[in-house]
């Protein structure tokens, strides 16, 4: 009985200090939105499909006490390749910045990573056609800035992230061509 009672408390006390308690830690756009088709804007051009490949606007609020610096990251799990798809990896953007617009470069300081067709930066959607593939866009406030350069994979990266995160916080919007 006890031991019940001491592992109830235990994982009680996790609960409560687990990230995922930052409610107050929200993503906004006005580009792109939970649930809904992306825009042509934001999908890749190339690999049979026509689009503008720009990043939409995205702007954060109520980030944890002691944030140090953001990741953003797209990420498409649908994506046939048993790993999933980077879209888009940014890490060590200033904890004074809350938004990115559309079509501007990160601010001073910021890595982008290669994404998974091969280049720094966004890359739009791109399904395999018939198919309906979720885009996780995803901001995570940091209790660090990561020592890491552009050379690192996407997967090193993850990994720091996940293990820096104070919140994180998503839009998971899909596509389908």
């Amino acid at each position: 009985m006890l031991r019940n009672s001491i592992f109830s408390s235990t994982l009680m006390l996790g609960l409560l200090a687990s990230p995922a308690m930052a409610t107050d830690f929200q993503l906004t756009s006005t580009t792109i939105a939970e649930g809904q088709q992306l825009n042509a804007a934001q999908v890749f051009q190339g690999f049979g499909c026509e689009g503008g490949n720009t990043a939409p606007d995205l702007a954060w609020s109520g980030a944890p006490e002691g944030t140090k610096s953001f990741a953003v990251t797209v990420y498409d799990p649908d994506a046939p390749t048993g790993s999933g798809w980077w879209h888009w990896f940014a890490f060590n953007i200033p904890a004074d910045v809350t938004e990115l617009p559309a079509e501007t470069a990160l601010p001073e300081g910021a890595v982008e990573l290669a994404n998974d067709y091969g280049v720094a930066g966004f890359g739009g959607a791109c399904p395999p056609p018939g198919e309906v593939h979720r885009y996780e866009f995803t901001v995570h406030a940091l209790g660090t800035e990561l020592d890491l350069d552009g050379s690192v994979s996407n997967a090193l990266a993850g990994y720091m992230v996940n293990a820096n995160s104070l919140a994180k916080t998503s839009i998971t919007a899909v596509y389908n061509r």
